[in-house]
């Protein structure tokens, strides 16, 4: 059994009757949503930070996983926020935020917030034959980092690249999303940074257009990469998400 990398643990900081979860991206781990929860927790929010399945360990374990078994990780922080909170946000990041807003479809919730996420995943020619590419090619290297916050980037942790059968996998993840978003029903919040280069900025568009939420919005950012939790607009983000927190709490 693979152990998870040191600092890359799941997290719960007890607080107060509102809930907080906090759901990482593909290939990334809890810590990207690590200094968030702590300051929603200063903000007097429960807040829990969920390990997804094959994450946050080793490459290899990805393998062993499915979009499913990604959300089914999700649903565990759900339910264990309900134990200790009246009501609960669910907050994620890149995948992290497509996993939110599908908990936001299936269950009773105060609000959602999804950062940097993918309504489709980028024109990359490759991925036209995934369901190829998986047998031939195991796994495809990463672009180029867009940090901009480089003493941030440096105590990042990822997996260096994407095991290609995952990427199949988070396609379904995505298909299932897009299915979703018109019975969304919950209060929406969509960041977005300018200078993402992993996931181009008119992906926050798309999800607002078909989002079903009768209260949605839109915040952009400029300064941050794609891991704005992490990135040198952290602080930015981290407000705006309490602001919209604060708005909508019971």
């Amino acid at each position: 059994m693979s152990k998870i990398i040191p600092s890359a643990e799941p997290f719960f900081f007890p607080g107060g009757p509102t809930g907080c979860l906090l759901i990482h991206g593909f290939t990334g781990t809890p810590k990207e949503m690590r200094w968030m929860g702590e300051y929603l927790n200063q903000q007097g929010c429960t807040t829990v930070g969920v390990r997804l399945a094959g994450h946050a360990t080793n490459p290899d374990d990805l393998l062993r996983t499915s979009w499913e078994d990604w959300l089914t990780s999700a649903e565990n922080g759900l339910h264990l926020l309900k134990e200790s909170t009246d009501q609960i946000f669910v907050c994620g990041l890149s995948m992290g935020g497509i996993l939110s807003l599908i908990l936001a479809a299936d269950f009773e919730v105060a609000g959602v917030v999804a950062m940097s996420t993918p309504y489709e995943l980028p024109s990359d020619p490759r991925l036209r034959y995934i369901r190829l590419l998986q047998y031939i090619i195991p796994k495809i290297t990463k672009g180029e980092p867009d940090w901009q916050d480089e003493s941030a980037a440096e105590t990042h942790i990822d997996y260096p690249y994407y095991p290609t059968p995952a990427i199949l996998e988070l396609f379904k993840l995505i298909e299932h999303m897009q299915g979703c978003l018109p019975r969304l029903a919950a209060p929406l919040l969509l960041i977005h940074s300018k200078n993402d280069k992993g996931i181009a900025p008119e992906n926050m568009e798309k999800i607002y257009q078909n989002a079903g939420s009768q209260q949605k919005e839109m915040a952009w950012i400029e300064n941050s990469g794609h891991t704005m939790t992490r990135d040198g607009q952290r602080d930015q983000v981290f407000s705006l998400v309490n602001q919209f927190i604060q708005k909508h709490k019971a």
